[in-house]
């Protein structure tokens, strides 16, 4: 960022400041003090007793000062000092007349020396005209202050519809981000790269009548690298990076969104080429006149006033808009048609590949033993983010020096893994011998089922130690990345959600609460192979139910129906019978296999947590077979 080389500065604490000047007047005062207040104060005494020295001719000299002050020298006795006293006269006659009054002669005042000064110079000023003077200029000094006091409050409030800092600008190398700084999103750094040169070459593109895109939308799930790419345009570019939130546009007062937007684009556009990034469009950017979500005159003045800048952008400002959401589907439509986000780049979660080389990039300042395999970690991570990622090492960092280890272990890693899934370890967790039996079955059911079953995945982690709002938990991931799911694989999913269950009533005769997330899960999964995607053989391939993208908290509040009644029952007894035939088949496997759930329960009894290797080899290399 660069540093504003001019800067007003205005005190945000007026009683100190004027606590400050007092305190400064009052020592100020007192070393004015010191200069009426000498060390050796002569004696004061009457005039009388002056003229009675005059008479005795003790009097060496008599200085007159300031025209009524008297300084009187007496004539030294022995070889003592000369003796200073003073006296007083009155102003409107002179010293040799009032000493006649008190019977002195002239011939006694010629024997008499008589100095007469004047008061100047500096102590004049300081005992005359300081005292006057001093009070006075604190005042004006004061009232000053409360004055400049107030023009700060009213620059301040005239500021308040602008954008606060500056850019960060191309010459600061050192903290440049470009995009070998970040790892993964392959598909959509070769997107951002025509940008990059459109921003380094536009006449190259508007010599054949190309037109510089002006707006580029970043659409992706919250962690995946929107803001870093956005800085890693702008650091490939080296032009600057203007850097807003959305949410930063709209304020309770009228207007200032829009002034705010005013102010943001024109700083842009005085610095172009530049990169402007609006993070969280989706703040001011909601449609508008739908009434929800927080929708209010203020927000519509501001994007609005957005659509209207964007328009006015010519092809010589060569300025490109940057935004970024996770909800693109409440996007007002004047935002997305063409001439104003012209690109829309999707940042989807990453690969393996992609997490390999995120955890390689926050892993570079970290020290790790020689057995752990960020491949390893990469295949245990399907579904996490870039910042999920980045959290897991931190959190493996956090628990090695927890325990004084000198580098992070493979254990480490694992343990974050599941505290970033689930939750930390509720240690705290009191459960009865009872209770830890009935989860060891349960989630030995759940491993069971989904190691028989061949369309399942392969099970990596079974655990009864309490994380979160689990008591237990099966970890069962796919061997390698999968963007589609068949229909047998929701079905095994189902199937494997209700082992829990079957053999929790198996084993004990007996359910528990236990399972209720298990059902929840097995109930949604049903219900989307019967009404999302089609693959119900009684009711054809077709979808039920238009939802509402409606939001409110961030939950979908409304679903319109499209069916009759009739069909909605139809359905209900689609998605009942989808269950009860998985639910059949799981308790008849579990009935075939009763030993193998019960050498699973007893293991995790045993040592609580079980990896791969440990529950494949329980089977001894069996083949994996679904016959009930």
């Amino acid at each position: 960022m660069q540093k504003n080389k001019r800067k007003t500065r205005v005190n945000k604490n007026p009683l100190k400041s004027f606590g400050v000047l007092l305190i400064a007047f009052i020592v100020l005062a007192a070393v004015l003090s010191m200069f009426n207040l000498p060390g050796n104060t002569p004696q004061e005494v009457p005039l009388n007793v002056v003229a009675q020295n005059v008479k005795d001719g003790k009097v060496q000299e008599i200085k007159v000062t300031e025209g009524t002050n008297l300084e009187i020298i007496l004539k030294p006795e022995g070889d003592n000092t000369p003796v200073t006293i003073k006296s007083t006269k009155e102003s409107f006659e002179s010293l040799q007349t009032q000493l006649m009054s008190y019977g002195v002669t002239p011939v006694e005042l010629q024997n008499t020396n008589i100095i007469v000064t004047g008061a100047s110079g500096w102590k004049y000023f300081l005992t005359n005209v300081l005292p006057f003077l001093l009070p006075a200029v604190f005042i004006i000094f004061f009232f000053w202050m409360m004055f400049r006091q107030v023009q700060g409050s009213n620059n301040r409030a005239m500021m308040f519809g602008q954008i606060k800092g500056q850019p960060e600008m191309k010459d600061k190398k050192k903290n440049l981000t470009t995009f070998a700084d970040v790892a993964g999103a392959r598909e959509a750094k070769e997107e951002l790269t025509e940008i990059v040169d459109f921003l380094k070459q536009p006449k190259k593109y508007t010599a054949l009548g190309a037109r510089v895109p002006k707006g580029v939308l970043l659409m992706g799930a919250p962690g995946t690298g929107k803001t870093l790419l956005a800085r890693a345009v702008a650091g490939e570019a080296g032009v600057p990076f203007f850097h807003i939130s959305g949410s930063e546009f709209v304020e309770m007062f009228v207007g200032v969104g829009a002034s705010r937007v005013r102010d943001f684009f024109r700083k842009a556009k005085k610095s172009a080429p530049a990169i402007l990034f609006i993070d969280e469009i989706d703040a001011v950017g909601r449609q508008r006149g739908t009434g929800m979500g927080g929708s209010h005159d203020e927000r519509e003045q501001t994007l609005n006033q957005i659509l209207t800048e964007m328009d006015g952008f010519e092809q010589e400002d060569n300025v490109i808009v940057i935004a970024a959401t996770n909800r693109p589907d409440v996007l007002d439509p004047a935002l997305l048609r063409p001439g104003r986000f012209d690109r829309r780049v999707i940042i989807d979660l990453p690969d393996i590949a992609e997490r390999e080389e995120i955890l390689a990039v926050h892993a570079k300042n970290k020290l790790f033993i020689k057995d752990v395999k960020l491949k390893t970690i990469a295949q245990r991570t399907i579904g996490f983010s870039g910042a999920d990622l980045m959290n897991l090492l931190n959190e493996a960092a956090i628990s090695a020096a927890r325990y004084n280890r000198k580098k992070i272990s493979v254990e480490d890693c694992l343990e974050s893994i599941d505290k970033v899934l689930l939750g930390p370890q509720r240690k705290s967790a009191k459960f009865s011998e009872k209770e830890k039996e009935i989860t060891a079955y349960h989630e030995a059911g759940h491993a069971l089922i989904a190691h028989l079953l061949p369309d399942s995945d392969p099970v990596h982690k079974i655990s009864i130690i309490p994380r979160g709002h689990a008591g237990g938990f099966t970890m069962k991931l796919p061997d390698e990345d999968r963007r589609m799911h068949s229909h047998k694989q929701m079905l095994a999913d189902i199937a494997v959600s209700l082992g829990g269950h079957a053999a929790e009533l198996k084993q004990f005769n007996d359910i528990t609460t236990g399972a209720s997330s298990d059902l929840e899960n097995a109930t949604k999964l049903a219900r989307g192979i019967v009404t999302r995607y089609g693959m119900s053989t009684k009711l054809g391939p077709r979808t039920f139910g238009n939802t509402s993208e409606m939001i409110f908290l961030g939950k979908e509040i409304h679903e319109q129906r499209d069916y009759s009644e009739e069909t909605a029952q139809a359905i209900d007894r689609e998605i009942n019978a989808i269950i009860e035939t998985e639910y059949e088949k799981v308790k008849a496997l579990i009935n075939k296999n009763q030993d193998k759930l019960t050498a699973i329960a007893k293991k995790l009894l045993e040592v609580e947590t079980i990896e791969r290797a440990e529950f494949e080899a329980l089977f001894e290399e069996e083949p994996k077979t679904a016959t009930a």
